[in-house]
């Protein structure tokens, strides 16, 4: 009994901690998205990961990339947060959008931990669920 205990405890602690990382994550893909609705890449490139920052070096090559590269993600109609999982030592966030036509993208945000808290290391588009090539 006293094994189960523990162990429904550590499980609850484990769940919780993946809760708010969960949550953190999301306000920082969040926060980004806000701030390229606003134009306001300045704000949206400090949500990038040091390696993003040192690839595009300024927040106006930034933001052309991604006006250019990423639309829903510059004018998404709706945003939803799927799935967040591990995956080689990093956190994976899957989010659903819907651009101002009404079109559905999925999106793998590669998010990674600095001093500075959660960063985006990285985003992918993904295949619609049920659909093959």
């Amino acid at each position: 009994m006293r094994r189960w205990m523990m162990g429904a405890v550590l499980a609850v602690g484990l769940a919780g901690a993946a809760l708010a990382q969960g949550t953190e994550i999301e306000g920082v893909i969040g926060g980004q998205i806000e701030a390229f609705k606003a134009d306001d890449f300045e704000q949206a490139f400090t949500f990038a990961a040091p390696s993003i920052q040192g690839i595009f070096r300024t927040p106006e090559n930034f933001g052309r990339m991604v006006t250019q590269g990423y639309p829903m993600v510059w004018r998404p109609a709706d945003v939803t947060y799927l799935d967040l999982r591990e995956e080689g030592g990093r956190y994976v966030q899957t989010v659903r959008i819907e651009d101002a036509e009404g079109a559905v993208h999925f999106l793998a945000y590669a998010m990674v931990e600095t001093a500075d808290g959660w960063k985006i290391g990285g985003v992918q588009l993904l295949d619609a669920p049920g659909v093959n090539a």
